[in-house]
């Protein structure tokens, strides 16, 4: 799969892969808000090739969300969850059958 992010044109972009993120036969849709892939754009090379090749692609091999590297639910939403990856804080909003990737962002150094 190409690992240039889908062009930005309207608020969502939606990818045209669907595929099982459950065991189940049921399919998921994969958007990306605009302001996530602003983010992607604004990340340092190496970082920006990591989080592509995984949002684009390895995603979707991904069986179950908990299995994420730090995977959280956001708050008392029950829609707005987070992960990490390289060291960057990844949120996506699941609805139903439909998980958007809304913003990645440098953790924060504590």
């Amino acid at each position: 799969m190409n690992s240039n992010p889908p062009s930005d044109q309207g608020s969502i972009v939606s990818s045209a892969k669907a595929t099982p993120l459950k065991p189940s036969n049921a399919s998921v849709e994969v958007l990306y808000e605009r302001s996530f892939l602003l983010d992607l754009k604004q990340l340092p090379p190496v970082v920006r090739q990591q989080v592509q090749e995984f949002v684009f692609s390895d995603f979707f091999q991904t069986n179950h969300l908990q299995f994420l590297p730090d995977f959280r639910q956001m708050g008392n939403s029950g829609i707005f969850y987070r992960f990490t990856l390289a060291d960057h804080l990844i949120s996506i909003e699941v609805t139903g059958q439909i998980i958007k990737f809304l913003r990645v962002l440098p953790k924060p150094q504590v």
